[in-house]
């Protein structure tokens, strides 16, 4: 018999059922995941549609099509129905990210309408860890960004921004949107820097997902005159802490694979490869 197959844009109805798609990779799905839970499924809190896809009635992949299009655990058959309605709709996002197999899958679909992409990273190592490294001591000079340090921490982030994806974040609207996600953060107890005695921020990272899970860890980041001294393992070894303590059981984060230094930092306090993502950037 012919399985019945279907793709629809989930509304706040379908929550649950998101949900529990969501949960059979905690890590993987952390930052979609997170913004479901907060916002539900309304395409004006969710920030863009969620479709479903669905087979013999039952909802077994989805896709976040937002300012990012992710798909979430896609089988090659929802991909080619997500790429489908992709097609139909054109593109409204900046990049596409989420599991390697199913992103590259998409993108291949995607690529001869919506190419060139201004860049592909194939395969970024997803990393997590669930403990204190044994043989890094934290740093104890890295803290929580306060709420009044906003415009501390935010020439950190646009560097660390622009010289990650390759373009500022303060282009088009001024860097209004970009401004009001770290404030989010900030606010949320979850960025994280050590400044030096002039009150230059020298190491940072944040929390940019949480979940009861997992989090999912980002913009990691040593300033460039300091790079070479140390300070990003103790410095990752000190947000673990923060992120054990009071955030998740779980961290994650995923890397460039070209990005050899970072990787042996993160191992170094404790990461371990479990998967990879890809992106592609436009």
């Amino acid at each position: 018999m012919l399985t019945q197959t279907t793709i629809r844009v989930l509304e706040p109805s379908d929550l649950n059922a998101a949900l529990a798609v969501l949960g059979r990779d905690p890590v993987a799905n952390a930052f979609v995941t997170a913004r479901v839970e907060v916002a539900g499924l309304d395409p004006w809190r969710l920030g863009g549609e969620m479709w479903g896809w669905y087979a013999d009635g039952m909802l077994e992949s989805m896709c976040y099509a937002g300012a990012n299009l992710v798909p979430i655990c896609a089988t090659p058959e929802a991909v080619r129905a997500f790429a489908d309605r992709a097609r139909a709709v054109g593109r409204r996002c900046s990049s596409i990210v989420g599991p390697a197999g199913p992103t590259a899958q998409l993108w291949q679909r995607l690529e001869p309408s919506w190419g060139p992409a201004r860049e592909v990273r194939a395969r970024q190592p997803l990393m997590v860890a669930d403990r204190l490294p044994a043989g890094v001591t934290p740093d104890p000079h890295v803290r929580r960004v306060r709420k009044n340090e906003l415009e501390t921490i935010m020439p950190a982030c646009v560097a660390m921004f622009t010289e990650e994806v390759g373009v500022s974040p303060l282009a088009g609207d001024g860097g209004l949107l970009y401004q009001a996600r770290v404030a989010e953060l900030v606010g949320a107890g979850r960025s994280f820097a050590r400044l030096d005695s002039g009150g230059r921020v020298v190491f940072k990272a944040e929390v940019g997902a949480a979940t009861a899970q997992a989090c999912q860890i980002q913009g990691v980041w040593v300033a460039p005159e300091y790079r070479g001294r140390g300070l990003a393992a103790p410095g990752m070894a000190a947000v673990l802490r923060h992120v054990f303590t009071d955030i998740a059981p779980l961290a994650s984060l995923y890397v460039n694979d070209f990005n050899v230094a970072a990787r042996a930092v993160y191992r170094r306090v404790g990461f371990r490869e479990v998967g990879a993502f890809m992106s592609v950037l436009f």
